[in-house]
């Protein structure tokens, strides 16, 4: 692995593979070193939105039950993971190759038959991919991919799927909001507590649906 990982128990039944938060730095600059055009790995940690969401998920699992379930921009999978049970089955994607490295190995150590990582960027998405439920968590960060990541998600949309969206309450989501209101069935507020720091995750479940 280029970025070291380790075990680490993320629930009660739930261990995983994570990126070794103490070595994801110095690993980052060596490979800088070694080229300039090298991105960062934000993908490398589980951030307050995967957790928000994840727990929503394990609350409201008919989300996820018996259905065909897809995650985008996945990084470490974490809301996959913690439901990659209840799916009839599930695909982890992000378009980062570590990531779905890791991903990988994670699926290979917990025996999951119906999971499958893979590499998938929204810029160039591939056609055939189906999916009942799709996941974005914190997808929404760079207001030059809000276009084509509407594309895609009206595309799911209209194909019947529904999208469940976790975000930071941040200034960027606003447009991107926007956009989706049409498609908004439910808005939830949860607040992520980590050491001391309260984050404010916003959970859209977006559906053709009436």
């Amino acid at each position: 692995m280029v970025y070291p990982d380790k075990l680490v128990r993320i629930q009660d039944e739930l261990i995983l593979y994570v990126p070794d938060p103490e070595l994801v730095k110095p690993a980052y600059e060596n490979l800088l070193a070694k080229d300039a055009a090298t991105p960062f790995p934000f993908w490398a940690k589980v951030w307050p939105s995967a957790k928000e969401m994840a727990s929503l998920l394990v609350s409201e699992p008919h989300w996820i039950e018996g259905k065909h379930v897809l995650e985008l921009g996945a990084g470490i999978g974490l809301p996959s993971f913690i439901m990659a049970h209840h799916a009839s089955t599930m695909i982890i994607s992000d378009h980062a190759p570590e990531a779905v490295q890791l991903i990988e190995k994670n699926v290979q150590y917990l025996g999951l038959q119906h999971v499958q990582a893979m590499c998938l960027d929204w810029n160039h998405f591939p056609d055939g991919i189906k999916a009942e439920t799709v996941l974005l968590s914190d997808i929404n960060y760079a207001p030059d991919q809000f276009a084509v990541l509407l594309v895609l998600i009206r595309k799911f949309l209209e194909q019947g799927a529904t999208i469940i969206l976790a975000t930071p309450q941040r200034i960027t989501i606003t447009p991107f909001a926007e956009a989706l209101r049409p498609f908004i069935k439910r808005s939830v507020l949860q607040i992520n507590e980590h050491m001391g720091q309260s984050t404010d995750i916003r959970i859209l479940i977006l559906s053709t649906e009436s």
